[in-house]
C-alpha cells in the first residue's frame, strides 16, 4: 500500500510539465500490414474522441463471434470483458493461448505488442489506448522517465480497472458534463493505478497531508475564474501549481474539499447563477459563457446543484 506521511507534509516536487496535442489520442489505431487503422473492424458503440481525453482514448463494442486480425499496438492497451462467457484464442508470440472469457476478463499490454484475437461468441468489451506520456506524467517518481514498461496479461480479473472504465463509460454516456476534467481524473487515476500494480517497476506513490500552498491554491483558482468557459483539464490545472496531476489532485481535494472536477462544476454554476439574473441573456447564452456547450446538460447538471431549472431560477429572482 502507498505510504502515508503525517508529521510535516511532505512537499511533492515542482515541476513544469504539459500535455502536448500529440497526447490527445484520436481514437484507438493498430498497425496491420504496415497501415495504421482503426482497432475495430465495427464502429463502435461509445467513444472518448469528442471529448479529447488527455493521454487516454477509450472505444466500446459489441460484437458477434469475430476474428480481430494480426495487429500492432501502436500504444499501451487495456481491455475488459463487460459480458459474454465465450471461448477466446490469442495468437501472440508464434503461440496460441486458450482462454474463456466471463464479465471482468482483462488484458493489458505493453505497446507494441502483437496479436491477432479470436471471439467465439458475443460479447460487449470497453478498450481502451493510454499514451505512454500518461504514465511518466501521472507521477512525482515518474516525471520523466522513458523507460516504464507495462507487463503483458490476457487472462486477468482485475475489478478496480473495470470500475475506473465503467465510470469513464458513464461520463461520456452523460455528455461528459465537466469536459476533459473528470475523464482526465479517472484516466490519470488508472495511470496511477497500472504504474502500482502492472509496471516491470512498481511505483509506489506518496501520500501528502496538508494542503497547497496559499500562493498555489490562489494561482489555480484565478485560472478556474478565468477560464470558466473553457474546457479545463487537469494537467492544465496540474501544470499551474507546478507538479503532478495525482498530487495536485490529492492536495487541490485537501485543501477546498472538492475534487477538481467538482469544484469547476460549482464555480460553473455560481457564475450561472449570477448571469441568470441579468434577463437581456438567455439561457443558452448563460450556458455557453460557463462552459457548457450542450444546453440540456447545463440544465441537468444546473437542477442536479440548484434543485431548479435555470428558467425556473431565474423567474423567481426576476
Amino acid at each position: 500500500m502507498p505510504t502515508i506521511h503525517s508529521a510535516v507534509a511532505k512537499q511533492p516536487i515542482l515541476h513544469q510539465h504539459g500535455t502536448h496535442q500529440r497526447d490527445v489520442l484520436p481514437g484507438i489505431e493498430v498497425v496491420r500490414e504496415g497501415r495504421v487503422e482503426p482497432f475495430g473492424h465495427t464502429r463502435p458503440t461509445r467513444t472518448s474522441a469528442a471529448v479529447c481525453w488527455s493521454g487516454v482514448a477509450l472505444e466500446n463494442y459489441s460484437n458477434a463471434p469475430v476474428i480481430i486480425p494480426r495487429h500492432e499496438h501502436l500504444e499501451h492497451f487495456v481491455h475488459v470483458v463487460l459480458r459474454g462467457s465465450v471461448k477466446y484464442e490469442v495468437l501472440t508470440g508464434g503461440k496460441t493461448r486458450r482462454y474463456q472469457s466471463g464479465p471482468g476478463t482483462t488484458f493489458i499490454l505493453p505497446r507494441g505488442t502483437i496479436d491477432e484475437l479470436r471471439w467465439g461468441g458475443p460479447t460487449d468489451r470497453i478498450v481502451v489506448a493510454i499514451h505512454s506520456n500518461l504514465l511518466s506524467s501521472a507521477l512525482d517518481e515518474t516525471n520523466g522517465r522513458t523507460d516504464i514498461e507495462m507487463t503483458e496479461h490476457w487472462n486477468l480479473t482485475d475489478r478496480n480497472i473495470m470500475a475506473v472504465l465503467l465510470a469513464m463509460t458513464t461520463d461520456l454516456d452523460e455528455g461528459s458534463p465537466s469536459g476533459r476534467l473528470y475523464g482526465d481524473s479517472l484516466a490519470n487515476a488508472l495511470a496511477v493505478y497500472l504504474l502500482t500494480r502492472y509496471t516491470t517497476r512498481h511505483y509506489l506513490p506518496e501520500r501528502y497531508r496538508g494542503a497547497l500552498p496559499r500562493h498555489l491554491l490562489k494561482r489555480v483558482l484565478d485560472h478556474v475564474e478565468e477560464h470558466l468557459a473553457a474546457d479545463i483539464s487537469l494537467t492544465q490545472l496540474a501544470t499551474v501549481a507546478g507538479m503532478s496531476a495525482h498530487y495536485f489532485a490529492e492536495l487541490f481535494r485537501q485543501s477546498t474539499g472538492h475534487a477538481p472536477y467538482r469544484y469547476v462544476l460549482l464555480r460553473r454554476i455560481e457564475r450561472a447563477k449570477q448571469l441568470l439574473r441579468h434577463p437581456q441573456r438567455s439561457v443558452l447564452d448563460v450556458a455557453l459563457d460557463v462552459g457548457f456547450q450542450n444546453p440540456s446538460h447545463f440544465a441537468r447538471i444546473f437542477r442536479k446543484f440548484v434543485g431548479v431549472s435555470p428558467s425556473q431560477f431565474r423567474s423567481e429572482r426576476n
